[in-house]
């Protein structure tokens, strides 16, 4: 089951939220936002929707009410298989269109530090419906000595009721679960986790789950709590997913007591190999792993609730996989410095940051700001570097502007467009998609179209130059500074270089100052070649790194 759209009201943190535009392939939706921002409140409605289709908690309606002299709450869903559905407290029945099993969760209480069941079948719970989960996602959820009974009776079953060998039971649990911990932790043989037992209570001890990591072997307890947080996920979901086939599946904060790396390994891996075909994957994090996964994936929506004001009305849509600002919810940039401070750490103007980290440059962080004048501001006011458009700068611009800048870096073309669109990467780009491409016919076709339009670039340019913020300070380490572009005779004077450069028709003069970005756009050559693969290429990286270096 997939989701499209969700509305709260008067429910928990939220007046009125509508979350919306989920798209129909979303295998993963990612909330993120601060702490106390409302995310596990959203899982609490799915708790309460479980809960009315056949799940046998009753539902204590009165703690999920946001204002208490209104004791009425809504909420409702659209999803893609069945429509609209949704319910308020005033009236407890959904439409019936839902599945028994239409929501599963587990909340972030969910850590066993050790096995403590002697005995199997002290416990009663039934699978199929759920019924030992917890009340809410405050409680602690106590699940997993249950999911492992499960397995437990599942083994056995097989084991005297069926021909099969043991081989052959140990390739429908135990190898999935070691194939999964290979590529969640990714250790060579020496350091690599591996179950080798899973056997059940006895003789008054506990299971005996023991694992192998080179000539070592140990009991469950002494795994790290990193370890044991991937293997009691996994064991929840061998167990009880063949119930959940038509399934939002919901868990918070499973990123917990993992590093970056293991982060996003294991989120790729609940959600490509584990989370059934026709299930959605709904978890709450503000962890950079799961972040840079959910910006990659095309099966993944990012929601961010963070820095709202849920006393009013809001309406909110998945971020946009081209905002790099994304990664600001896991880390400020104030806190970069730190983070990263063996490594370069470059300021871009907006979403040009997303082409910079396509080119894969070695020990380089790029980290996106709202525009130039923000780009500008860091490199003036700290320590950083800062990459900026060239725009309608003359050759002498940017020679003042580096002689007293020298952490800021400006392209040598007018913007990050007129690299990816150059003659030359096109032919790299063309030739690895084995696509004739004439270089001589894209530059006589581009020289026309510069041509055409340089009519109306031209008489703006001295205007356009007054918008740069290039010492418009009082002063510069401590010297008077001169501000050319807002001195009308000097403006003027550049601005007449920026002409003449455009007036050309030398493709190596012209194309400095040529604005790729909105001009030149309906050229066939540049109908077929997305930036995206035009980033990727070695004359990309390599003018890139020539610019740093």
């Amino acid at each position: 089951m997939f989701i499209k759209q969700l509305q709260l009201r008067n429910f928990k943190r939220f007046t009125d939220l509508t979350i919306q535009n989920i798209p129909a392939d979303t295998k993963l939706v990612l909330l993120t936002g601060s702490n106390g921002s409302g995310k596990s409140s959203v899982f609490d409605a799915f708790e309460v929707l479980a809960g009315l289709n056949g799940k046998g908690h009753k539902v204590a309606f009165a703690e999920y009410t946001k204002h208490k002299e209104n004791d009425s709450f809504d909420i409702l869903i659209d999803t893609y298989e069945y429509g609209k559905e949704g319910l308020s407290n005033n009236n407890l029945e959904t439409s019936g269109k839902l599945a028994t099993n239409s929501f599963y969760g587990r909340t972030s209480f969910r850590q066993v530090p050790r096995l403590t069941k002697k005995v199997i079948g002290q416990t009663r719970f039934d699978i199929a419906s759920d019924n030992d989960r917890p009340h809410s996602f405050i409680d602690r959820d106590e699940r997993f000595e249950n999911d492992l009974e499960h397995i437990f009776a599942r083994l056995l079953r097989e084991f005297f009721n069926t021909n099969e060998e043991r081989s052959e039971i140990k390739e429908k649990i135990i190898n999935p679960i070691n194939e999964a911990l290979f590529r969640i932790f990714n250790k060579e043989n020496g350091t690599r986790l591996v179950l080798t037992a899973i056997i059940p209570p006895f003789e008054g001890k506990v299971a005996d789950i023991t694992f192998k990591k080179g000539d070592s072997t140990f009991h469950y307890n002494y795994l790290s709590a990193g370890e044991k947080e991937v293997f009691i996920i996994l064991i929840n979901l061998i167990a009880r997913r063949e119930y959940y086939q038509d399934t939002v599946y919901f868990m918070d904060e499973i990123d917990l007591h993992l590093n970056t790396a293991l982060q996003y390994n294991l989120i790729k891996e609940i959600v490509e190999n584990w989370i059934p075909p026709k299930c959605q994957f709904w978890t709450a994090s503000h962890s950079l792993g799961f972040i840079e996964y959910a910006n990659k994936s095309s099966e993944a929506a990012i929601i961010d609730l963070g820095n709202l004001d849920f006393d009013k009305q809001q309406l909110l849509v998945p971020l946009s996989k081209e905002n790099p600002d994304v990664y600001e919810i896991a880390v400020s940039k104030d806190m970069l410095g730190s983070l990263f401070q063996h490594m370069q750490i470059f300021f871009v103007e907006n979403t040009d940051r997303t082409y910079y980290a396509t080119a894969g440059i070695e020990n380089t962080v790029f980290v996106s700001e709202n525009n130039r004048n923000g780009v500008f501001h860091k490199v003036r006011t700290t320590s950083y570097k800062g990459i900026v458009d060239r725009d309608f700068l003359s050759d002498d611009d940017i020679g003042l502007i580096k002689a007293n800048y020298p952490g800021l870096y400006i392209l040598d073309y007018y913007s990050i467009e007129n690299y990816l669109y150059h003659p030359d990467n096109l032919v790299e780009y063309y030739t690895s998609i084995k696509q004739e491409f004439s270089k001589e016919g894209y530059i006589s076709d581009l020289t026309k179209a510069k041509n055409a339009c340089k009519d109306g670039i031209i008489p703006s340019l001295s205007l356009k130059r007054t918008e740069y913020p290039y010492f418009s300070e009082p002063a510069f380490n401590g010297k008077p500074s001169q501000n050319r572009f807002k001195n009308k005779a000097e403006n003027m004077e550049q601005a007449a270089v920026v002409a003449g450069y455009l007036n050309s028709d030398e493709f190596n003069l012209y194309y400095k100052v040529l604005p790729m970005k909105t001009y030149c756009t309906s050229l066939a050559q540049r109908q077929n070649a997305p930036r995206s693969e035009l980033a990727k290429t070695n004359w990309f990286k390599a003018q890139v790194n020539s610019l740093i270096s």
